[in-house]
C-alpha cells in the first residue's frame, strides 16, 4: 500500500481516537482502523472506561475480512494479559496481514514486545507513521508512564489586563457564553478539573460538564489542606460526577469522615510551604490511573503549579473588558526576582471565540538563551 494511502487511513484512527480523550482512563485513548483491499472493513475507539480495546472491536467488525488485511493502530498493540487478553493475540490470530503502528508504548509491561511478537507471527509491521500528531494526542498517557503524573492544562479566563474578578469579588461573567461553552468542551477531553478551595469558597462551582449532552463526567479535584470546605454545589452533584478531594495530614478526622460518607474520595498529600506540594498531589493522581488534569484555578493554585514547573499547556481566554490593578489578578505571587526564572511557554494557536480571544500555548522544554 502507498505512503499516502497508509497516512489517509493513520489519519482515520488517529481521529477516532481522539473522540476517547477523557473518557478512557486509565488506559490510552487508541484508534484501529482495518482496511482489507482499499476499503475499510472495521473500525473503533477504546470504549469509554477503557474497555474493550480498539483492536479487538474493530476486529469483531471486520470478522473474516481481518485475514490478510492492514491493520492501523495509533498505539503500540498491548502484549501483556491484564483484565482483558493482550491485542497482540487477537492481531495474531484474526490473521491480519500487516499492523501499522503510529507510537510505541514505553508501558514496560509492552515497550516494544507488542511489535515484537507480531514480527515473530510472520506480520510485515511498520512503525513510526505521523508519530508525532499521535504523540501528542497521547501527551497526557505518556506522560503518566514516563513521568508519573498526569498531563496538567492550566486555563485562565480574564479580563484584558489580566484581572479575574473586581474588587468586591464579582467575577460572573468576564468572558461570553461561547467561550464558556469552549471551557466544557474542553472539560470533557480531559480525565478530571481541578480547583483549589479558595475557588470553591468564593464561586461554589460543580465543575461538571455541561450543554453536552450525556457524556462521561471528568473527576472532579478539589485540593483543600484542612478540608474545610463548604456544603454546597459540589455535594449536590455528588450523584453526577466522582469528587475527589486533596488533603494534608492535619485535615481533621471529623473532616475527612464527613467527606467520605458524603461520597468523596480523600486523596492525602505532602504539604510544602502551608499547601499542598503540587508534586506529591500530581504523583498520587497520576498513580490513580489520571492522565490528564484541567487546572481551572484560582490563582493561588495556578501560581503553585507554575512555579513547581508542572504546567504543560496554557488556555487562556482574554475579553474585551479592563478591570483596573484593584481587580483580583489571575496569578498569585510567585516570587520572581529575575525575567529569567519566569516559565515560558510556545503559542500554539489563538482565534476568536464570540467577542473573546483564545489563546494557547506550550510549556518550553528547551533550555532559555
Amino acid at each position: 500500500m502507498t505512503d499516502s494511502l497508509d497516512a489517509r487511513f493513520m489519519k482515520q484512527a488517529l481521529s477516532l481516537a481522539r473522540r476517547g480523550l477523557g473518557r478512557v482512563w486509565p488506559n490510552p485513548s487508541v484508534g484501529c482502523v482495518i482496511v482489507q483491499g482499499g476499503r475499510v472493513v472495521g473500525r473503533a475507539r477504546t470504549a469509554d472506561g477503557g474497555r474493550p480495546h480498539a483492536e479487538t472491536q474493530a476486529l469483531a467488525m471486520a470478522g473474516a475480512a481481518a485475514r490478510g488485511a492492514t491493520a492501523y493502530v495509533t498505539l503500540e498493540p498491548c502484549s501483556h494479559h491484564g483484565k482483558t487478553p493482550p491485542c497482540t493475540d487477537a492481531l495474531i490470530a484474526a490473521g491480519v496481514g500487516r499492523v501499522v503502528v503510529a507510537a510505541g508504548d514505553p508501558d514496560p509491561r509492552v515497550a516494544g514486545t507488542g511489535i515484537e511478537r507480531l514480527h515473530a507471527a510472520g506480520i510485515e509491521v511498520r512503525t513510526g507513521l505521523l508519530h508525532d500528531a499521535a504523540e501528542a494526542d497521547l501527551a497526557g498517557y505518556l506522560l503518566n508512564r514516563r513521568g508519573g503524573r498526569p498531563l496538567v492544562t492550566l486555563k485562565l479566563a480574564s479580563s484584558f489586563d489580566g484581572r479575574i474578578a473586581t474588587a468586591t469579588g464579582e467575577s460572573r461573567w468576564i468572558t461570553g457564553p461561547l467561550a464558556r461553552r469552549a471551557v466544557h468542551a474542553m472539560r470533557a477531553h480531559h480525565d478530571a478539573v481541578l480547583v483549589g478551595a479558595g475557588t470553591v469558597r468564593a464561586d461554589d462551582p460543580a465543575l461538571t460538564v455541561r450543554g453536552l449532552g450525556p457524556i462521561p463526567q471528568p473527576v472532579r479535584i478539589v485540593a483543600s489542606r484542612r478540608l474545610d470546605l463548604p456544603d454546597g454545589r459540589l455535594v449536590a452533584t455528588m450523584d453526577e460526577a466522582p469528587l475527589w478531594l486533596c488533603h494534608g495530614d492535619d485535615a481533621a478526622p471529623a473532616r475527612r469522615d464527613a467527606w467520605q460518607d458524603r461520597g468523596a474520595r480523600l486523596v492525602r498529600c505532602g504539604v510544602a510551604q502551608r499547601q499542598i506540594d503540587p508534586a506529591d498531589m500530581l504523583g498520587r493522581l497520576g498513580a490513580a490511573g489520571l492522565t490528564s488534569v484541567f487546572c481551572e484555578g484560582g490563582g493561588a493554585m495556578a501560581a503553585s503549579l507554575l512555579s513547581a514547573g508542572l504546567v504543560d499547556e496554557v488556555v487562556g481566554f482574554t475579553a474585551g473588558v479592563m478591570l483596573g490593578a484593584e481587580g483580583t489578578p489571575g496569578l498569585g505571587a510567585m516570587g520572581l526576582e529575575a525575567l529569567a526564572e519566569a516559565p515560558r511557554f510556545d503559542l500554539v494557536e489563538s482565534r476568536a471565540i464570540g467577542s473573546d480571544l483564545m489563546h494557547r500555548w506550550r510549556v518550553q522544554r528547551h533550555s532559555q538563551d
